[in-house]
């Protein structure tokens, strides 16, 4: 061990492993569980699963309105079937015998940038028209928005779906946040953000480009005042559900190591022909 490193520990103090342990989450101790304060008596009697969510994320409880829509968008996002990567992951990975813990974990996993991180862009960028808009107004600034990402050739996220022409879970998610605006639970601002560059991306366009659930639900915790990366931990933890479920299944189903794969399904090769190895 170096002289630093020996000199660094004998300086540590109480003090210093306290405040490198402490947390504002979860008080432990001998009979006693709070978290955020509550006791877990009271938690469990007076509490429901997507009301403890948001008390852990964001230290309270939500109001019951608050808790109405978060719930709506968890459950949007719960599945999209075995082709979805995290699921096919994780259905692969039960086929390996690593048990439900490591097939979840596959599956889970999966969910970075390009597959899971549409939700969390698209609520960035709805940050960012919200702020511009500030200056302008919402047309302008989805206008200079849209712009841009025609200039750097890149998509919008949270728009379009390659399976649904109208993705079936952006009507209820925009209709609950419509109405818990009309009533004054949420601005409705990114809403009208959101409705606006549908709008524009239409234009000139035969078939519309809705927002789909990475979309839908950007609009939904951009609302209820979640920053855009605890947003993809909120989709994780919804998608995660699905990916238990489809663990399970194919645990169950006895499979081991790849299934069978229809012969029009095989893997394209499109590398070198046959060869044989010369060495000089």
């Amino acid at each position: 061990m170096s002289t630093a490193r020996q000199e660094a520990l004998q300086n540590t103090t109480v003090e210093d492993v306290a405040d490198w342990w402490a947390t504002e989450i979860s008080d432990i101790e001998p009979g006693i569980i709070r978290l955020r304060g509550y006791a877990i008596e009271d938690l469990i009697d007076h509490a429901g699963f997507v009301d403890a969510i948001w008390m852990m994320v964001r230290g309270d409880l939500p109001n019951h309105d608050q808790t109405e829509l978060l719930e709506k968008a968890l459950v949007a996002a719960i599945d999209h079937g075995p082709q979805a990567p995290s699921i096919a992951a994780a259905r692969m990975a039960a086929t390996c015998g690593v048990g439900l813990q490591g097939a979840v974990s596959t599956g889970v996993g999966m969910l970075g940038d390009v597959h899971g991180g549409a939700g969390q862009q698209c609520m960035q960028v709805l940050a960012t028209i919200k702020t511009a808009a500030a200056d302008s107004n919402i047309s302008t600034a989805v206008a200079a928005s849209l712009s841009e990402f025609r200039r750097t050739g890149r998509h919008v996220p949270g728009f379009g779906h390659r399976f649904h022409p109208r993705d079936p879970r952006r009507d209820p998610l925009l209709r609950a946040v419509a109405d818990k605006a009309e009533s004054g639970v949420v601005e409705g601002l990114y809403l009208a953000i959101a409705e606006e560059l549908e709008r524009q991306l239409a234009q000139g366009h035969s078939n519309p480009i809705p927002l789909n659930i990475d979309g839908a639900t950007a609009v939904v915790y951009s609302e209820l005042g979640f920053p855009p990366e605890l947003g993809r931990g909120l989709f994780i933890l919804s998608r995660s559900v699905g990916i238990l479920a489809h663990s399970w299944e194919e645990a169950q189903s006895g499979r081991r190591i790849k299934g069978p794969i229809p012969r029009p399904l095989l893997p394209s090769y499109r590398g070198h022909a046959e060869r044989g190895v010369s060495r000089t």
